[in-house]
């Protein structure tokens, strides 16, 4: 099954195409982490497939509060650790280097 058809099942959102943006979202926000200084591949390495995944949910679930780091209302709080994707999962991609 793939990251597309993980993400409907999970979220039953109908409107594709936001389903798609998180995940183009999350594979750049992979990309990035991974290749600081390179330019990136076409495709995403097998082994972040999963974590794509996770933090296209991560951005999926806070749809509408992207930006908010805190928030009290009738007994529940909310406040995330960055504003976008949670640091724990970008702390799972490994940064690749090179020689100079």
């Amino acid at each position: 099954m793939d990251n597309l058809e993980r993400m409907k099942l999970r979220t039953q959102e109908e409107d594709e195409a936001v389903l798609l943006d998180c995940l183009e979202s999350a594979r750049s926000a992979i990309m990035s982490r991974r290749f600081p200084f390179q330019p990136w591949p076409n495709e995403l390495e097998p082994q972040y497939l999963d974590l794509q995944y996770r933090i296209a949910m991560d951005l999926f679930n806070k749809t509408g509060a992207e930006g908010e780091t805190a928030h009290s209302e009738n007994g529940i709080s909310r406040s995330y650790e960055s504003s976008w994707i949670s640091q724990q999962l970008l702390n799972e991609v490994t940064p690749m280097c090179g020689v100079v």
